[in-house]
């Protein structure tokens, strides 16, 4: 079985990433979307939001589940039997740090990283993008899950009242 991870903060998870699990589930028997569990960073949403929204998100393909990890990527991939990495990759600054990390994964425990183009209508989105616009009242309709747009609407307007 051709497992795959397609590891990252998510927050929140974007058109763009969902862009990129659809076309990993495409190519692997089972794709894993990872949240990083970084308790020294503050997100938006807690780990477990991420997760219940990644859940809600992915719930139509029928090969891709959500788990989170903390400490080495490749440590969770020996753990569970996954043999490739998936990561998007917007620009050419991407490459650069994601060539570095795909080297030094595959030093540590031999474990591969496919990098994915990303769709052209997403090659300039982030979640810190996302958050910041929204958070100046700015649309991201159409950047995020119709998912993630009702709870960044009511977490941002929590925030503010």
């Amino acid at each position: 079985m051709r497992v795959a991870v397609c590891p990252g903060s998510f927050d929140p998870v974007t058109n763009g990433h969902l862009d990129v699990f659809a076309r990993a589930a495409a190519m692997a028997d089972e794709v894993v979307v990872a949240v990083l569990i970084n308790s020294s960073k503050a997100g938006l949403f807690s780990i477990d939001e991420r997760m219940e929204i990644l859940r809600e998100v992915v719930e139509p393909y029928g090969n891709i589940r959500v788990d989170s990890f903390h400490g080495l990527l490749v440590d969770y991939c020996q753990a569970h039997g996954i043999s490739t990495i998936v990561k998007g990759l917007r620009a050419v600054s991407d490459f650069d740090y994601e060539l570095q990390m795909a080297q030094m994964n595959y030093r540590l425990a031999q474990i591969e990283t496919a990098f994915i183009s990303t769709n052209p209508l997403y090659s300039f989105l982030s979640s810190s993008l996302v958050k910041e616009v929204a958070t100046f009242g700015g649309d991201v309709s159409g950047l995020v899950p119709d998912a993630v747009l009702s709870r960044l609407e009511s977490r941002l307007s929590d925030r503010m009242g």
